[in-house]
C-alpha cells in the first residue's frame, strides 16, 4: 500500500519542524523501527522512525525544509501493516493514502456534513483526543485541512482564541516599530530558532497568567557538606564519574513541598473552575544551551534518590547541549527548576511553565552573617524565587510552601530519607 508518511507530532507544544536529514532515500527499503529521517525542532533533533516495513517511493520535503506538523514528509510503499505502539507521538501522526481523484470521492458528491453530530465531522484522531482533553467541542472548530477537516492545529488555536476570550488581554497595542539605523550604523543578528519559537509562547504565558514572584532564602550550611561529600564520591566513581550539585536536593525539597501543597502541583482545569492535581511528580530544569534555553524533565523525582538524580542530569544536560533530547524528555514536567546560581545573581522573576501554576529560581549562594540569638555566625545562603500564578495560588499559600522548601533544605536527613 503506498501512502503519504507525515510531519508527526514530536512534543506537547511543537507546532513544526525543519528536516535536518534523510538517512534513507528513494529506492531504500527500510524495517519497521528503523529511522528514516531527522528532524529539528525548537529544542532537539528527534529521530523519526518507520511504523512498518517498507520502502520510500518518494520525498516531499528535502533537507532544510520546514513544515508544520501534519504536512507531508514522504510517500512509502508499506510492506506490512502499520503497527501503532499506545501512546506514542509517532504514533499518533498521520499516515494516510493519497486521496482519490475527486470525481470518485463520495464527499466530492454529498452536502457537508451537519455540524450537530460529532461522528461526522471530518477530524483527525489526535484533534478529536486532543479537543476532548482541552474540553472543546469539535463541532465549534473551523477545520483548515483538506476540505475542512479539523486538524491540530485548528484545535490549539481554537483554545488559545477561547482562553484569550475568557481572560487573557485582547487589542493590546504593538509596540509601535522604530528605524534605528536612521541614529547610527546597525547589522542584523538574526535570533536562533529556540528564541524564535519558544519566544511567542513565553509572551503568551506572560500575558495570560498574573505572575507574582516571591523571595526566600534557605540556609544550606549542613547541606554544602553532605552534598561535597557525595561530589567527591561521584568524582571518584571509576565506571561513571559525574559531579553532584545543589540541583537533586531542590529537586527532592521540592517534592516535599509539592506533597505538603498539592496545588502547585496542579494545572487549572480548560474552564478555568477548577484544578486537575497530578498525584505523579516530574521536575524539568532549565538547561543552558549554545542556542539557548532547554526545559528538560527528570520523570518521578519521588522515587530517585540524589546519586541517581545527578547521574540523570548529566545525562540530559549532555543530550540538551548535542540537541539529541527525546521527545518524553521534553513533556510532563509538573514544576520546573531554573537555576542561574553557576553564573550569578541574587534574584529574579522566572516566566511560569504553562501549564503550571510555579516555578523556582535558583540565584547564588552566597556568605551571610546571620544572628543566632547570641552573635553573627557565617551561614552559607541560598537565595530563592517562586513565580506563581495567582489566579490558582495566593501570597500566604506561596510563603508557606517556600517555607517548606527551605525547611526541607535545611534538614538534609529529613529530606534524605
Amino acid at each position: 500500500m503506498t501512502s503519504v508518511f507525515k510531519l508527526p507530532l514530536l512534543g506537547e507544544t511543537m507546532e513544526s519542524g525543519k528536516v535536518a536529514q534523510w538517512l534513507k532515500q528513494p529506492g531504500q527499503s527500510f524495517r519497521r523501527g528503523e529511522t528514516i529521517v531527522e528532524v529539528e525542532t525548537d529544542k532537539t533533533t528527534v529521530e523519526v522512525p518507520a511504523l512498518s516495513d517498507g520502502t520510500i517511493v518518494e520525498i516531499l520535503a528535502e533537507t532544510g525544509k520546514e513544515l508544520k506538523v501534519g504536512e507531508p514528509l514522504c510517500v512509502i510503499r508499506s510492506d506490512t501493516p502499520l503497527e501503532l505502539p499506545s501512546g506514542s507521538a509517532v504514533a499518533q501522526s498521520e499516515v494516510e493514502a493519497p486521496p482519490p481523484a475527486e470525481a470518485t470521492r463520495p464527499e466530492a458528491i454529498e452536502p457537508p456534513p451537519s455540524r450537530s453530530d460529532d461522528r461526522r465531522i471530518r477530524a483527525t484522531p489526535r484533534a478529536r483526543r486532543l479537543a476532548r482533553q482541552e474540553g472543546v467541542d469539535v463541532a465549534e472548530i473551523v477545520g483548515a485541512g483538506r476540505r475542512g477537516r479539523v486538524e491540530v492545529r485548528d484545535v490549539v488555536l481554537h483554545a488559545e482564541k477561547t482562553q484569550a476570550a475568557a481572560g487573557g488581554l485582547t487589542n493590546v497595542a504593538a509596540v509601535p516599530a522604530v528605524d534605528v539605523a536612521k541614529f547610527g550604523p546597525v547589522e542584523a543578528a538574526p535570533l536562533p530558532r529556540i528564541q524564535r519559537i519558544s519566544g511567542p509562547r513565553l509572551h503568551s504565558a506572560w500575558v495570560n497568567i498574573p505572575h507574582v514572584t516571591h523571595f526566600d532564602e534557605a540556609d544550606v550550611t549542613d547541606l554544602e557538606a553532605v552534598r561535597k561529600a557525595l561530589d567527591q564520591d561521584a568524582k571518584a566513581d571509576k565506571g561513571a564519574p559525574y559531579r553532584v550539585s545543589l540541583l537533586p536536593f531542590l529537586m527532592k525539597a521540592s517534592v516535599i513541598a509539592l506533597k505538603a501543597f498539592p496545588t502547585f502541583n496542579s494545572v487549572l482545569s480548560p474552564s478555568q473552575d477548577g484544578l486537575v492535581r497530578r498525584l505523579y511528580w516530574h521536575i524539568g530544569f532549565a538547561v543552558d544551551t549554545p542556542e539557548g534555553l532547554v526545559v528538560a524533565v527528570v520523570r518521578d523525582v519521588d522515587r530517585k534518590g540524589v546519586a541517581e538524580l545527578a547521574r540523570e542530569l548529566a545525562a540530559l544536560s549532555g543530550k540538551a547541549h548535542e540537541r539529541r533530547l527525546a521527545p518524553a524528555e521534553l513533556q510532563g514536567s509538573t514544576f520546573t527548576i531554573s537555576s542561574l546560581g553557576g553564573i550569578g545573581g541574587s534574584g529574579f522573576t522566572p516566566i511560569i511553565n504553562a501549564p503550571e501554576v510555579a516555578i523556582l529560581g535558583v540565584a547564588r549562594t552566597s556568605m551571610w552573617p546571620v544572628w543566632d540569638g547570641k552573635a553573627f555566625q557565617p551561614r552559607l545562603m541560598l537565595p530563592l524565587c517562586l513565580s506563581y500564578d495567582h489566579r490558582v495560588i495566593d501570597g500566604a499559600g506561596a510563603a508557606r510552601f517556600m517555607r517548606s522548601l527551605c525547611g526541607a533544605m535545611e534538614d538534609v536527613q529529613r529530606m534524605l530519607l
